[in-house]
């Protein structure tokens, strides 16, 4: 219910009313009404008439006795003013308190009575007229009571994130004499890993009655400390709780993100949905939809009087928390813990992406620990290399090409000055006149350099958006799809044609791709369940800014990709496994592995740094693995993908 709502409470009968006291020309009961009403509503009475006390007064003790429910404010509208004798009349106020944007609001009726003092109508001021119950000296008092966080599920229901146990890890203030707290509190930060000094500062710093707390540990065997190495520190403790966590610390956490107190900053964005000490998500998924997440909170409102074991606290407003909606996402739990599982020992950043190409749904975001928190799976921006290749040879297709068309391979190529070579150790009996199907097959880039002349940029760039690259999707969280340009001459085209130049991508946009070959048609990814059965977009909750991350909220030109075109792209990409640079995947158990290798080239040494890629396809399972400082594909990434597969087997 809105804060209007009683607006039209006003009733022209009761406003019509002639009192008897009133002179024609002179002020009216119904007048002083409204001017009260008013001054309730903006909280400033200094317009009203009062007797026996000043306005200034009374505008105070309002700002006082409301002040738990700042910055809220009632509307406060007239139902009807009655006379009660020639020069008394009584005001019936509605008054309407929109506590938040459920339609559950704080309404009451409250009597105010009039007299006409000297042709000017005054009101009997006491707490009652402006809250309905509230006693002289009283004031209201407002507890929230936390709403049940819902969990975040994945494919098929599977629980994700849910309440685990917890141990919050701290010094008890009152459990220590305050000559041994510094040293408690030093001792406790030692153990744990905290900068002492800091620590011991935030502890000292702290009320008396304080338990300031130092770190929370999930409650399991890999606990890092136990419990009675905390109880041997005096004052420490720690306390058994509950927060929401995924399986593990490291399980799609850059994905789901965290939760814990609100922040300052999420406070004040959160325009008093959020208020100090509410936990709250902090980062990823959690933050992104944290108001669907968190439910909405209890409430009570209370009339308190007295003060210590005098006092009296009387219920005027109760809601009931409602509990948030849980999160449906389409990744598999399994298949996430196997490609983390798979990246465990790589050093620099990394990732595996996997998407079913029938449906769309990413199975798997899973970022290496040498990413160090980043989101390099859904936001990487990094140059394809040799895997851009399939994007490559759909373009030839479309100028005449057919996987057996001879194509030019020599071993060096020269471009406006600039000489490009394909990569070492490549295999001379692939060199000269070979066909397309091997030139993808060897990754030979002289081979699809030499054909410049044929793809223009513009069509490369048509074929790479036809295959999912560069088209931004709504897939439920932010995410980079990747940018071809589509103007470019000279080097800057030789160097698109293999991946390099100005040609971006994610480890998410190089499995679109993959799945776009796979289905025949451009996939539409997606990570939230209920787009699949075509539910509501994703929440318009807070999520994080970047030029990369943006979505598009028009539909993305239609694809031309033809199940033929795939056919002789799967048929290009099987020869890489079977006689090409992934052959290492060619006795994986299950349905034939097609793949593709990719080496880019990044930095400014000599020799240069090089990121590596592997996609492949098996079944109904298009995967894409990504290293920021590798080898060649099939050396750095390929065993990945190997491990990968074989375990999704």
């Amino acid at each position: 219910m809105g804060k209007n709502t009683f607006t039209t409470a006003l009733t022209v009968a009761a406003l019509a009313l002639s009192l008897t006291a009133c002179t024609e020309d002179g002020p009216t009961a119904e007048d002083a009404a409204s001017n009260l009403a008013e001054g309730l509503t903006s909280g400033d009475l200094n317009g009203v008439s009062f007797a026996s006390v000043e306005a200034a007064d009374v505008t105070t003790q309002l700002d006082e006795l409301t002040a738990a429910l700042d910055p809220l404010a009632p509307t406060v509208t007239v139902a009807g003013v009655e006379s009660t004798g020639e020069d008394t009349a009584t005001a019936q106020l509605n008054h309407v308190w929109d506590l938040d944007e459920s339609d559950s609001d704080w309404t009451y009726t409250t009597t105010a009575e009039l007299t006409l003092v000297e042709d000017a109508w005054q009101v009997s001021w006491n707490p009652a007229v402006a809250v309905e119950g509230l006693d002289e000296g009283a004031t209201l008092a407002v507890s929230r009571t936390p709403a049940e966080r819902a969990g975040i599920l994945g494919a098929g229901g599977e629980v994700l994130v849910t309440d685990r146990p917890v141990i919050r890890v701290g010094i008890d203030k009152t459990r220590i004499e305050a000559a041994a707290v510094e040293d408690s509190a030093a001792a406790l930060a030692e153990l744990i890993g905290l900068d002492p000094a800091a620590y011991t500062e935030q502890v000292v710093n702290a009320g008396e009655q304080a338990f300031v707390e130092a770190i929370v540990y999930r409650d399991d065997q890999d606990r890092p400390v136990t419990d009675e190495e905390i109880e041997a520190i005096p004052g420490a403790v720690g306390i058994p709780d509950t927060m929401s966590l995924a399986p593990t610390r490291e399980f799609a956490r850059a994905l789901l993100g965290s939760v814990g107190p609100a922040t300052a900053e999420l406070t004040e964005q959160s325009e008093g949905r959020l208020v100090a000490g509410d936990i709250a998500g902090l980062s990823g998924l959690q933050l992104q939809y944290d108001e669907q997440l968190a439910g909405t909170p209890g409430l009570v409102i209370e009339a308190v009087s007295g003060e210590g074991e005098t006092q009296t606290r009387e219920p005027l407003f109760e809601k009931p928390a409602v509990p948030g909606e849980p999160l449906e996402l389409t990744l598999n739990a399994q298949l996430q813990t196997l490609a983390e599982e798979v990246l465990a020992e790589e050093p620099s950043a990394s990732s595996i992406v996997a998407i079913r190409p029938s449906t769309g749904e990413i199975l798997t975001a899973a970022n290496g620990p040498g990413s160090e928190g980043m989101q390099t799976a859904l936001l990487g921006q990094y140059p394809p290399g040799s895997t851009f290749k399939v994007a490559t040879s759909l373009a030839l297709l479309r100028n005449g090409f057919t996987p057996e068309t001879p194509t030019s391979c020599p071993e060096e190529l020269v471009v406006e000055g600039r000489t490009f070579n394909n990569v070492p150790g490549y295999p001379a009996q692939f060199t000269g006149e070979i066909p397309l199907l091997q030139a993808l097959a060897q990754s030979c880039n002289t081979g699809f350099i030499s054909q410049r002349d044929v793809v223009s940029q513009e069509s490369l760039a048509t074929a790479a958006a036809d295959l999912g690259i560069g088209i931004n999707t709504a897939i439920g969280t932010p995410a980079y799809f990747g940018s071809v340009p589509t103007e470019a001459d000279g080097t800057a085209h030789a160097a698109s044609m293999i991946g390099q130049g100005q040609v971006l991508v994610s480890p998410l946009s190089l499995a679109i791709m993959t799945a776009s070959v796979a289905a025949g048609e451009r996939v539409a990814p997606t990570l939230l369940a209920d787009t699949l059965a075509g539910e509501a977009e994703p929440t318009d909750a807070p999520a994080p800014s970047s030029e990369a991350t943006e979505e598009s909220s028009s539909e993305p030109s239609p694809s031309n990709l033809t199940p033929e075109e795939a056919g002789a792209l799967r048929e290009m990409m099987g020869a890489v496994v079977t006689v090409g640079g992934a052959q290492l995947l060619a006795d994986i158990p299950g349905e034939p592995v097609l793949a593709k290798t990719g080496t880019a080239e990044f930095g400014t040494e000599d020799p240069p740094r090089t990121h590596a890629w592997v996609v492949a396809l098996q079944g109904d399972l298009a995967v894409a693995v990504f290293v920021e400082e590798g080898e060649r594909g099939s050396i750095s990434g390929g065993p990945l993908m190997e491990e990968f597969l074989r375990g999704a087997g």
